[in-house]
């Protein structure tokens, strides 16, 4: 099937992130709030749920109009071609949000695009009667309302693209790895320099680091629901997927560290290091981040510190910054990047930042405060 239109959708301040990788892939796309939309054939939706770092989801568009009545809303979508993606034996489940609409009832809306779907491929199979069995391959679809504009997509990832594969535990909070990726992304950090992460938790920097240093597609180690379609077919997956062997720089040495106060947090890590097949190229081990030092040169400290957002813990916190500012500040070739939601991090780290950009873990609006090194010099 060609000329699709996908979604690849994102977290909010990420958009610019996306719209660079989905172009990095070769297709021309357009940004919007929370979404990045391009036009591509089968292929492309293999291409884009292995490789998009920093995106959430693939999805496919089946239509998009304006919709202020249930019976709009049902016949509308009944006239667009289901058939075509979804065949006879499908589980197609109906999710649904409405925003600043006249169809507010998500309930209802759901209920209204089910019958209307089911009406569609009734005729599309031409089938007379009777219940869909839904015991196939999942095409999950959504209906999204927006301002009365109702969008309607198929989801081509099934579990959400943070999901790599390889975490076998966590912490209490663990960063997405979507939004780690593009912490990394953020900074000026490539395979030829040191990497440390002195917060962190079940390894997640490191981890997408170590992919980003090796170009290890993020989607190597996973299945995607799409690969169940049969109109995608196993060739296509199969091509991409030696697209990804192919580019791995398996050979490419890395110098990435992570450590954290938490020594079961440590071994959490390594285990996940382990899984992804990385524990050969990432160091791991408890330390203070007061005690953090280095002999080497130009390197990047990236990490998500604790925040302090309980009240009890933040002059804890605010001592912390402060003890991270006095052994950073030893390392004067290095780059520094912290993301966290206190908004007097530059007086306790005691240095204003380069520059900073708004970002969003989960709901808790943040703060990626970037202090750039100097520049390595020029090798001869």
């Amino acid at each position: 099937m060609k000329d699709l239109t996908l979604i690849a959708t994102s977290a909010m301040g990420l958009e610019s992130l996306v719209a660079k990788e989905v172009g990095d892939l070769g297709y021309e796309y357009e940004t919007e709030n929370s979404k990045v939309t391009f036009k591509g054939d089968a292929k492309a939706i293999a291409r884009s749920n292995l490789w998009l770092r920093t995106a959430d989801r693939i999805k496919i568009k089946v239509g998009e109009f304006k919709a202020e009545t249930f019976d709009e809303l049902f016949e509308q979508t009944k006239a667009l071609n289901w058939g075509d993606y979804i065949p006879v034996n499908a589980e197609f489940p109906v999710i649904g949000k409405s925003v600043k609409s006249k169809l507010f009832s998500v309930p209802d809306c759901q209920s209204i695009v089910k019958k209307a779907v089911v009406e569609n491929m009734r005729k599309h199979h031409r089938l007379q009667s009777g219940w869909f069995e839904e015991n196939g391959p999942l095409y999950r679809i959504e209906v999204a309302i927006l301002k009365d504009v109702c969008t309607l997509t198929i989801d081509a990832s099934g579990t959400g693209l943070h999901r790599r594969g390889f975490r076998i535990g966590q912490g209490e909070a663990p960063i997405k790895e979507t939004l780690a990726a593009a912490l990394i992304m953020l900074t000026n950090w490539n395979a030829d320099k040191p990497f440390a992460d002195p917060f962190c938790g079940s390894g997640t920097l490191p981890i997408e680091a170590a992919l980003i240093g090796q170009n290890i597609a993020p989607g190597f180690n996973r299945e995607f629901a799409s690969e169940k379609w049969d109109w995608i077919g196993r060739e296509v997956w199969n091509e991409a997927r030696m697209e990804v062997e192919d580019l791995a720089r398996y050979d490419q040495k890395l110098e990435i560290q992570g450590s954290d106060i938490d020594h079961r947090m440590v071994e959490i890590a390594k285990e996940n290091a382990e899984e992804a097949g990385l524990s050969d190229f990432i160091s791991f081990k408890q330390m203070q981040v007061r005690d953090f030092t280095s002999s080497l040169e130009y390197g990047v400290i990236a990490g998500n510190p604790p925040y302090g957002e309980r009240l009890g813990d933040k002059p804890e916190v605010e001592e912390m910054y402060k003890e991270m500012g006095r052994a950073f500040e030893k390392l004067d070739t290095w780059s520094v990047y912290m993301l966290t939601s206190h908004p007097d991090f530059e007086k306790f780290y005691g240095k204003k930042a380069t520059k900073k950009r708004k970002l969003f873990n989960g709901f808790i609006r943040t703060d990626y405060y970037q202090y750039w090194g100097p520049r390595p010099p020029r090798k001869v």
